[in-house]
């Protein structure tokens, strides 16, 4: 287009040169004439019209923006010395009492000798670690409530839909960009991604909701928001690079809220969570081939989404209930169970000594079999 314009213009310009002076001096009386009416309009009655901003977007952002902090890691130098080691990001959610808690990523507080929070005003205050837990990287801690002025509200992470539009806010790179946002819009409700405890044990899995919105180092721990304003995840982590080396764009996760709230209240009763196991070791059913499917699990066909049972704890609480290996798992507590995730959702809403109603298949048969959760999973 540009390559065609150019050429209209050098075009013009020698038509002109051969018609001759009187052309030329046409044309030039044109362009005064054009300028004294634009001259004469702009003078008489032009006005800016105000731009109209997204206030969805503004709004929501308004709506949280003071309750996010920047959380600083300081490392221990020397006898009373310390050293900022890593920034991260938070969200007040609460004041309650002596105190204000923010949630944070665990890894952002990981380590630390002293933790301080800065606030949305710049303000820096020290704060103490109430309680964390790394399978979740979730970390709760408190500062004093004085100098607080807004909390964020959570909003239902069950409710959002793919395509949904959202905001991340917090610190990326470090709080020299303190309150920066950035919009994206949740890429999947659910995806399991690997987590391990700090001493190296393998959990299998998180739960995270997948967004589009850019998050950066830094921005650990801040909060991803709906256009109502209201905390839908927490930032935990970005894929950056594929298993094969591909450099990725466009791909972050977030802690869902349903299950930041019920790990904070744990953490702020308790300073940890303590998770029940029904004793089992377990593949996904969408993992094992048609074939093994007919011929060693011999379930329905109609049967698409499940786990299978691969061992059992020795007199863990699958093998007490009557579980087998090959088995399938189906539905936990009437909820139907298509993964991993699904499964660990729902037994983790539960504590140690309660019982949950499985749903499973033995071959063709169909079963259902009360559990009664005893063991404790290890950390």
């Amino acid at each position: 287009m540009a390559d065609k314009s150019l050429t209209k213009v050098i075009l013009t310009g020698a038509v002109a040169g051969v018609i001759g002076g009187g052309a030329m001096l046409y044309g030039q009386r044109g362009i005064e004439d054009m300028q004294a009416t634009h001259q004469k309009v702009a003078t008489n009655a032009v006005k800016t019209t105000p731009i109209a901003a997204d206030t969805t977007a503004t709004s929501a952002y308004n709506k949280v923006s003071d309750a996010v902090v920047s959380v600083l890691n300081f490392s221990q130098t020397g006898k009373d010395a310390f050293q900022e080691a890593s920034e991260g990001s938070g969200v007040i959610y609460k004041k309650a009492g002596d105190g204000a808690y923010i949630v944070t990523n665990n890894h952002v507080i990981n380590g630390a000798a002293q933790i301080q929070v800065m606030l949305h005003d710049g303000q820096k205050v020290s704060a103490t670690l109430v309680g964390k837990d790394a399978m979740t990287d979730l970390a709760v801690l408190k500062i004093d409530p004085s100098k607080v002025t807004t909390t964020a509200a959570f909003g239902d992470s069950n409710k959002i839909q793919v395509g949904q539009k959202v905001l991340a806010i917090g610190s990326p790179l470090g709080s020299q960009y303190a309150s920066s946002v950035t919009e994206g819009i949740i890429s999947a409700k659910k995806r399991l991604v690997e987590a391990s405890s700090e001493n190296g044990q393998n959990y299998g899995g998180s739960t995270v909701i997948q967004t589009d919105a850019a998050i950066n180092p830094g921005n650990s721990g801040g909060p991803l928001v709906n256009f109502a304003g209201q905390v839908i995840g927490i930032n935990s982590m970005k894929l950056s690079t594929s298993s094969s080396g591909t450099s990725v764009e466009g791909m972050g996760f977030a802690i869902p809220s349903d299950q930041v709230v019920d790990i904070v209240n744990k953490l702020v009763k308790d300073g940890q969570v303590t998770r029940p196991a029904i004793g089992i070791g377990l593949v996904e059913l969408s993992a094992v081939t048609v074939d093994d499917q007919k011929s060693l699990l011999k379930i329905p066909e109609t049967v698409t989404g499940g786990v299978v049972v691969m061992s059992l704890t020795p007199n863990g609480p699958a093998d007490k209930a009557g579980l087998k290996k090959y088995d399938v798992i189906t539905g936990i507590d009437g909820k139907t169970v298509n993964g991993q995730a699904d499964l660990r959702e729902e037994l983790y809403k539960h504590n140690l000594n309660d019982t949950v109603t499985l749903t499973y298949y033995h071959q063709a048969e169909k079963k259902t079999v009360k559990v009664k959760l005893t063991q404790k999973l290890a950390s």
